[in-house]
């Protein structure tokens, strides 16, 4: 209790902070307007571990996250003029802030959804929550680290509202559901909230991003170019007829020509993928036939995934994922049924637009952290989704808990993260929107229109 009361009262002297801060000045150049908002992210960071803590102690599965929304709504209710948009694609909220000057608008990104791992961690405000998961009670973490995405963005609207009479442009806040989903009929959250219209009405520049994890010590990961991978997943469903094992000729059974298929599926990363356009990587993580030795099975099931960097090679994985399938399992005179389900788009930096915030994300690093290029990562996001029509920014938020040395991966049931990245994000969304709304991506000053 005296910790929550200490986070209290420093949350109190942070909002008291900001409204100092709001009514210090009436205009700003680009760089001065930048140092205001780093100083009001840096003013938020006491409610912004409040409101991470409340939300890790308090984990919802993906679709399934009302209370967060609750939370994150009455949040946003304190700042007034903010305009609050609840239900979206089930649990989403779009929230818009009309600057006080005419600009670009921006978007910013925070999930929402959980994950059915159990917390081990000897934290004060560890998770012990439970869920509904595929019909059965599991326990439910932010084993993600979405909570803290979500208080950083919310710390990013407090520090933006407090200076929005001289903001020039719009910001739209969005708190999606279900990263989570993963590819498959039901649409994950981010093209979900597409779909329903996000990025219109006020039409939306730009839409940019983080995503936490504890692998090097404080800092941020950006890229011009494709980031992360695109994540699908394939089954490939074969029928034949049955038989006894003493009489294999009697059958057509699918389990040879499935063995068959699995090997078939690795060459094509070495022999239809063209390297230099961008990694993939085909996975077969499943195969199931049959039920006991001396029975010849009449269906089996292959699956895995597809991820690539290239928007190109990924259509040709699929296309060759496809055709192999069908041909072997006609050799076998058995019928194949290919299921390809893209959730997760390649997640492309544009250049330009990241170019345009590099400067503002090694500013919002400061002395104390460092924010640098990196290569492409393998993994999937689906914010990607944002970016079919428009740009989108994307970094990563180094957090680990142990210095220089990195801690458990995201999702795993030891994940935890050095709080001190809470302030580092923040100060990332906060220099990001400005820089975007005082520079066009050729480098022109706007801050005047």
């Amino acid at each position: 209790m005296k910790r929550l009361h200490s986070l209290a009262t420093l949350a109190a002297a942070s909002l008291l902070s900001l409204n100092a801060l709001a009514q210090s000045g009436t205009a700003a150049a680009p760089d001065a307007l930048q140092q205001r908002g780093l100083s009001l992210a840096d003013a938020t960071e006491a409610q912004v571990i409040a409101w991470r803590r409340h939300i890790h102690q308090n984990p919802e599965l993906s679709f399934q996250e009302k209370r967060t929304a609750a939370y994150v709504a009455e949040a946003l209710a304190r700042m007034p003029g903010i305009e609050v948009q609840t239900g979206i694609a089930k649990t989403g909220i779009k929230a818009v802030l009309r600057g006080g000057k005419p600009g670009p608008v921006v978007a910013l990104r925070a999930d929402m959804d959980a994950l059915p791992v159990e917390e081990r961690n000897d934290l004060p405000f560890k998770s012990t929550a439970k869920g509904d998961w595929l019909g059965k009670e599991v326990p439910v973490s932010h084993a993600c680290g979405h909570d803290t995405h979500v208080a950083m963005l919310l710390g990013a609207a407090q520090a933006l509202w407090s200076m929005r009479a001289e903001l020039p442009g719009t910001v739209v806040f969005l708190f999606q559901p279900a990263e989570e989903q993963g590819p498959g009929p039901v649409l994950s959250g981010a093209p979900a909230m597409v779909q329903a219209g996000v990025l219109d009405n006020p039409k939306v520049d730009v839409v940019m991003g983080q995503h936490i994890n504890a692998g090097g010590p404080l800092g941020i990961g950006y890229r011009r170019g494709s980031l992360m991978a695109s994540g699908d997943v394939f089954k490939i469903s074969l029928k034949g007829q049955g038989g006894h094992g003493s009489s294999p000729w009697t059958a057509k059974e699918p389990t040879v020509a499935a063995a068959e298929i699995v090997l078939a599926l690795q060459n094509i990363v070495s022999h239809r993928i063209d390297p230099l356009d961008g990694p993939t990587v085909v996975t077969v993580g499943m195969l199931q036939s049959g039920n006991r030795v001396n029975i010849l099975p009449d269906t089996a099931e292959v699956a895995g995934t597809v991820r690539s960097l290239s928007a190109k090679n990924q259509k040709v994985a699929h296309e060759n994922i496809r055709l192999k399938a069908q041909k072997i399992a006609e050799q076998h005179g058995l019928t194949a049924k290919v299921e390809i389900d893209t959730g997760y788009e390649v997640l492309v930096s544009d250049p330009g637009a990241t170019q345009v915030v590099a400067n503002a994300l090694e500013a919002a690093a400061g002395p104390g952290a460092q924010a640098r290029e990196i290569g492409p990562r393998m993994g999937s996001e689906d914010f990607g989704s944002f970016g079919k029509n428009r740009p989108v920014v994307f970094w990563n938020l180094n957090a680990s808990p142990f210095g220089d040395r990195p801690g458990a991966p995201n999702h795993s049931s030891e994940f935890v993260i050095d709080e001190k990245a809470l302030r580092l994000g923040v100060r990332a969304l906060v220099g990001s929107t400005l820089a975007y709304m005082t520079t066009r991506p050729n480098g022109e000053l706007t801050a005047s229109r």
